[in-house]
């Protein structure tokens, strides 16, 4: 990565960090889509229990990878100042964080998922894989949160494609476990949906090997010496690192489960057929969302490199190429949604009357999408400026305060029914959005003013 001067130079450097980005993300979005259709083809039961144990693990997988992802701007800013000498030490604490964190993860799955699997009372049969598919999971937990420092150690410097190459190539893997293990090939067992928990978490093995080989032997990487030397574990060190993390795992973890509580009030207070219509265009929308979400993560990059670098007004072109940026392929995509609203939905099912609820859903989701993209980018600016804990208030008062309750209220009390959640979400993310733009303006007046934020 570099420091660009002009504006067509920022820009350019932007794509080259944010499309390898969104591949990986598409990618990573592909492994579970795989593991729930090739777990549908055996039974409705394998189907479920896979929904159900992947229900259950997101949560844990996105905050537990938020906390990580504070290796992202560490590493950025180390970069861009040039102190390239502490992004070793960094990163070897980031891996002794994330394996105590597999640990406990671990440990907690011990105690808590089978007692949560029966608070559900789901079929017996459901509920006998969804516990076995987080049992062969769990064999890939400490590997996954390992290749996720690494995979930051390489985001971090702007290395954004050696990680798309490692996902990548780590999908057809997973599509070659899910065949031998869920159906019985190549001399394995026939797991069904069980299988995929088994195949996933071989697949987490091999995009950590992958990851090692390309952190020791590619050259751009190798002479940081991450594995040839290794200090005591320093609780220093993680408090640094947890006080940057802690704060984007509650605030991924706080947005990535409104949509698990609105799903869980759609089950409960409507029909199969409008369960169906909000699972639609949810699924719609978290594709389109990866492309955002990718923006985000760039800005996080690129403006902890200038923020380094001492390039402050760099960091804040950026923001404004970075956020602008998000609104336009949000623009798009609700041309899209408008246009072809219904024609979408018919892909996910024939029924007529699904199709028309769901492209009801897609409508209010023209504006829904606006205001995560924007809030998405903002979020994704205040991280490289390793600006974490107020945004993190802004996101639990804007999601759980605004967005749930009103959401709850317009879809009970209001003529708007169902759709009332998704307006209420949309106000509770535009909250967001406003907020982190008010605190965003703060850090840079602030900065304006020669105080750096803390």
């Amino acid at each position: 990565m570099y420091h660009a001067e002009t504006w067509r130079q920022k820009i350019v450097l932007y794509i080259s960090v944010m499309w390898p980005i969104m591949v990986t993300q598409l990618s990573l979005l592909a492994m579970n889509f795989i593991d729930t259709i090739m777990s549908g083809r055996v039974s409705t039961q394998d189907l479920a229990g896979v929904a159900i144990g992947s229900s259950l693990w997101m949560p844990v997988f996105t905050f537990t990878i938020g906390i990580l992802l504070a290796v992202t701007p560490i590493v950025a800013q180390l970069t861009g100042s040039g102190e390239v000498n502490k992004i070793s030490p960094a990163v070897n604490q980031a891996i002794y964080l994330s394996m105590v964190l597999g640990i406990v993860v671990i440990l907690i799955g011990v105690v808590a998922l089978d007692p949560i699997l029966i608070f559900m009372d789901l079929e017996t049969e459901v509920q006998r894989i969804a516990f076995h598919y987080l049992i062969g999971l769990s064999i890939g937990i400490i590997p996954l949160f390992v290749s996720n420092v690494l995979r930051n150690f390489f985001d971090g410097q702007g290395f954004t494609r050696i990680t798309m190459l490692i996902t990548v190539l780590a999908v057809p893997f997973n599509i070659l476990f899910n065949y031998a293990l869920i159906f019985g090939h190549f001399g394995m067992p026939a797991l069904g949906g069980i299988g995929a928990g088994y195949a996933t978490g071989v697949t987490y093995w091999v995009i950590l090997l992958f990851s090692i080989l390309v952190a020791v032997g590619l050259p751009k990487v190798r002479h940081y010496r991450i594995f040839a030397t290794w200090d005591k574990p320093s609780w220093k060190a993680w408090k640094e690192q947890l006080a940057i993390g802690f704060p984007i795992g509650l605030s991924i973890f706080f947005e990535a489960t409104i949509f698990s509580v609105v799903t869980l009030l759609i089950g409960m207070m409507y029909s199969t057929a409008t369960i169906a219509a909000n699972q639609i265009a949810l699924s719609f929308v978290s594709l389109i969302f990866m492309i955002p979400l990718s923006i985000s993560m760039a800005l996080t990059i690129v403006v902890g490199y200038s923020i380094g670098g001492k390039k402050l007004h760099s960091a804040k072109q950026y923001s404004l190429i970075g956020v602008i940026g998000a609104l336009g392929i949000a623009i798009f995509n609700a041309a899209i949604l408008i246009l072809f609203r219904e024609p979408i939905a018919s892909l996910y099912t024939n029924d007529p009357e699904v199709i028309v609820l769901a492209g009801q859903f897609f409508m209010i989701a023209v504006i829904f999408q606006l205001s995560d993209a924007a809030q998405a980018s903002l979020q994704g600016t205040l991280r490289g400026y390793k600006d974490v804990t107020i945004p993190f208030y802004i996101a639990f008062v804007a999601y759980w305060i605004i967005g749930i309750p009103t959401a709850y209220l317009l879809a009970a009390y209001t003529p708007l029914g169902p759709f009332g959640f998704w307006v209420g979400i949309t106000i509770g993310l535009s909250f967001a959005a406003a907020g982190f733009l008010t605190r965003l303006r703060f850090i840079q007046r602030k900065i304006e003013k020669g105080l750096l934020p803390e």
